[in-house]
């Protein structure tokens, strides 16, 4: 909650820097929603969808064992790293669209 209100798209769009001399990012969204369930475990959130981004994909991704075992669709990381762009991008709309 924020300041006695609960965590919507309104209030999360707040700048993740603290301040412009500091020059170091303050926390993202999803890292300020993991910090609220930590503190109230009895915490319901909805609308997280829109902290689903692109960039944040690809970071995980890259994030990702690269060793790791293939899907179950045999894909491993290598193939999927592969034209990489279009299909987080793809994968996104899909995830947004509930596909």
């Amino acid at each position: 909650m924020v300041e006695g209100r609960p965590l919507t798209k309104e209030n999360t769009e707040q700048s993740n820097s603290r301040r412009a001399q500091d020059r170091e990012r303050g926390p993202s969204g999803l890292e300020r929603v993991r910090e609220a369930a930590k503190q109230d475990r009895k915490l319901q959130f909805n609308n997280l969808l829109h902290h689903v981004t692109v960039d944040l994909l690809e970071q995980s991704y890259f994030g990702l064992k690269k060793k790791a075992a293939p899907g179950v669709d045999g894909t491993t990381w290598e193939d999927y790293g592969q034209d990489l762009k279009p299909k987080i991008v793809d994968l996104h709309d899909r995830i947004h669209r509930g596909a």
